[in-house]
């Protein structure tokens, strides 16, 4: 996936759109302006694939600015966080794959409507209407929290400026919040949450190190401990061990004796091993 994205990078990374979250919160704005002053002019707005394919276009791309919660105090407070959130995986990610985090949300989203529309009009024989209130950017929104979570799971934030949460207990409780939603809701919503939330199931299948389980690696890890389990275990507290066979520089004066800078954790090995051995990784 990395090498990919380096791909895409150095031949379309120029095309980038820096600053991407303030459009997206700017959009938010907006859909809150017309919340209060034209609230039935959002109706035209909606994900609708059925007023899509009957020349409503425009709806591929406004239902981005429907304001994700009406309330306006907490929609305040949310949009500067996720503004935070943003800018940070930004930063972090650089603008490039940041776009294709959020447009592939987007693109997701949409394809996700339009696979819902076709499958309930294959089984029902009738086109679906009413979509727009399950296709929201909400998940979207909840996916750059994840997204920051799983790249910053130490991080502290305040609720309600007050308590300090990890960003990893937080994680936690949108990971069973989402599950719940998953089993309450109709199909109808179990595809816009599914769909919405794929761009960060790619992301996070894609940052996970599967060498640690892989069987070599377990062979690999079951070996080295065997070895260290075969050397001398009644030996006293020496200056220096080896910690593949066990000898330090009482058995022989002349052994030299070095510490692995590829290894994680203080492993020191003799001169016969220290440049044969199986390095150790914890991750």
């Amino acid at each position: 996936m990395n090498n990919f994205l380096n791909k895409l990078e150095r031949k379309w990374g120029r095309y980038a759109v820096p600053n991407l979250i303030m459009y997206l919160l700017g959009g938010y704005a907006v859909g809150f302006v017309l919340f209060y002053l034209a609230p039935d002019v959002l109706n035209l707005l909606a994900l609708e694939p059925y007023y899509i394919l009957h020349g409503q276009i425009w709806r591929l791309v406004t239902w981005l600015i429907m304001p994700p919660d009406v309330n306006l105090l907490f929609a305040v407070i949310v949009m500067m966080l996720y503004y935070q959130l943003g800018l940070s995986l930004e930063k972090t990610w650089g603008a490039f794959r940041f776009n294709i985090y959020i447009f592939g949300g987007i693109i997701f989203t949409v394809l996700g409507a339009f696979i819902l529309y076709g499958v309930s009009y294959a089984l029902y024989g009738m086109p679906m209407v009413g979509m727009g209130a399950f296709f929201t950017t909400n998940y979207i929104n909840m996916g750059i929290f994840l997204a920051f979570a799983v790249c910053f799971p130490e991080m502290q934030v305040f609720i309600y400026f007050i308590i300090p949460v990890k960003m990893k207990w937080m994680a936690a409780i949108y990971g069973v919040w989402i599950v719940f939603s998953l089993v309450q809701s109709n199909w109808a919503g179990r595809v816009a949450i599914v769909m919405s939330l794929l761009n960060f199931l790619l992301f996070y299948a894609s940052t996970r190190n599967y060498r640690r389980i892989s069987p070599f690696e377990i062979r690999r890890r079951q070996a080295f401990k065997s070895q260290v389990r075969r050397s001398r275990p009644n030996a006293g507290v020496t200056k220096h061990k080896c910690a593949i066979c066990g000898r330090t520089e009482e058995d022989d004066p002349t052994l030299e004796f070095r510490f692995c800078s590829k290894c994680e954790g203080n492993y020191e090995y003799c001169q016969d091993h220290l440049f044969t051995h199986q390095h150790i990784h914890r991750s």
